[in-house]
Formats: C-alpha cells, structure tokens, sequence
C-alpha cells in the first residue's frame, strides 16, 4: 500500500537536501525559498552607495590644529568646511562667525567641499578665530553723553526747521517782486548764526557727531540763500530778465540818452573833410 504519510511529501524533501535555505509557502500555494536577512542586507549594502556601510567606507579623518590644541574629526568625504565648523562649534564653544578654515594656506568657503579642495584621510587643518567679524555685527553702545548730544543736536534741528520756512517766504517774497526790508534779511541771518553757534559748542561722537556735521552744512546753505535773496532786493538790476526789460525801456527814447549802453561814436563824413579843405 503507497505510504500517504505528508511528511514524505515533496516539501518535506526538498526541505531535507543539501540546501541549507528555508522553505515557505505563499498565499495562493506557492512555494519560495526563504532568504537570510543578513545576506539581504549585506547584498543590499553592496549595490546601494547610500547606505550606512557604504558612507562609512568614504569617511575620513582629519586634524584641525587650533592654537596649542588639535582635533580629530570623522567626517564624511562629501561633507563641506561649514560641517567641519559646526563640529568644531560644538567642541570648541566658539560661534560659527568666529571661526576661519584654513587649508593650505588659504581660507575656505562654508559651501567649499572637503574632497574638492583636495582634503582627504589623514588632511590637517588650521583653525583661526575671527573676532572682528563679531564686533562688525554688534551696534555701538550708546553712552549718555552719546545720548545727550543727539538730543542737543535734535533740538537745533528743529530750530533750523523754522529758519528754513522763514527763508522759503523770503524768497517767495522777491521772486513775487514785493519790496523786503534789509532787517528781514539781517535778522534771519543773525539766527542762523546763533543755531551755527550751538552746533559748534556740542561734542559728539559716532552718530551723533554725523547728524551734526549735516545740521552744520544745512545751516550754512540757508545762510547763503538768505544772503542771496538780501543783495537781489537791494539791487534789483541783479536779476538778469528785468534789467534786460529796463534797458530796452531806456533806448526807446533814441539817441542813446539813457541808456545803459553808450551808443558808438560816430563815423567822420568824408564830405565834411571835403567842405573844410576847400577853405585852405
């Protein structure tokens, strides 16, 4: 009688040959061969450069000299010296503005890569503190006497705001033709000078010490405009277009009387010369 015992069945032979790999049935009575998982993964890591091992293998180790001190760093060979910075960040305590790669001699970019620039297993390094990068990007410090002085040199800005529209009606006032007293003038000016004065007498420093350079240069343009407008109304012929206009008014009474051109002397008559040899 045929023996119907399973276990002589063909999975069971198949499970007892030489072959050391596992057997299972799939959904559906397929039957596979069971892989090891170690060997997937070694296999996985042979044809996959992304993996862990396979970025491992491209690591190197460099030296960063640093003052009296060195470090050993692992790095990837596709990493750039922004990494190396902020390991050294971390073993240091320094900020990454402070720090300068050196390699060869020559300072390195954040964005330079390791293997680009001719590092490999093994490289040293020079690590350099930049502390003037730090204090560019700190503000000055405002002192009270900083602060005391902007305030001064404020509150004269605004006096000179007043002067500045005093000036603008002075000029619309002679360009209208309307007769301006020389006081105005005088007075405006004496003004401006008293405010010149203040700005003189304030010590500054920094930004303070700007504002008041350009309040002084402000002042000293207004005194010129005032002083402008002041010789055009005393002497009214200075403005080209109206004395131009009083000068014609003046030749159109003939024969140069009045004029402010003296007409050219006039040509000796050929028959006058003629009419006075007839009497030698």
């Amino acid at each position: 009688m045929e023996n119907e015992n399973p276990s002589f069945g063909p999975i069971s032979m198949m499970h007892n040959s030489s072959d050391d790999s596992e057997w299972e049935v799939r959904p559906g009575g397929m039957l596979v061969q069971r892989r090891d998982d170690a060997a997937s993964s070694s296999d996985q890591s042979l044809q996959d450069p992304d993996s862990a091992s396979a970025v491992f293998s491209q690591s190197m180790k460099i030296t960063v000299s640093h003052a009296s001190s060195q470090h050993d760093l692992h790095l990837s060979a596709h990493s750039s010296f922004g990494d190396v910075k902020k390991a050294l960040v971390e073993k240091t305590g320094l900020e990454a503005s402070e720090l300068k790669i050196l390699f060869r001699g020559l300072e390195k970019d954040d964005a330079d890569q390791l293997q680009a620039a001719g590092v490999k297993d093994g490289s040293k390094v020079v690590l350099v503190e930049d502390h003037t990068k730090t204090v560019e990007q700190q503000p000055p410090l405002m002192t009270q006497e900083m602060l005391k002085a902007l305030a001064a040199v404020k509150a004269v800005s605004g006096e000179v705001d007043k002067l500045s529209d005093r000036a603008v009606a002075l000029e619309v006032a002679v360009n209208g033709g309307t007769k301006v007293a020389v006081e105005e003038f005088d007075m405006t000016a004496e003004l401006l000078m008293r405010q010149l004065l203040k700005l003189d007498g304030i010590e500054a420093d920094g930004e303070a010490r700007v504002q008041r350079r350009a309040e002084v240069r402000r002042v000293q343009k207004l005194q010129e405009i005032v002083d402008n407008l002041k010789a055009r109304c005393s002497n009214p012929f200075v403005d080209q277009s109206k004395a131009a206009a009083v000068s014609t008014e003046w030749e159109s009474f003939g024969n140069g009387v009045g004029s402010l051109t003296p007409p050219p002397p006039a040509s000796p008559s050929a028959s006058v010369t003629q009419d006075w040899e007839k009497f030698d």
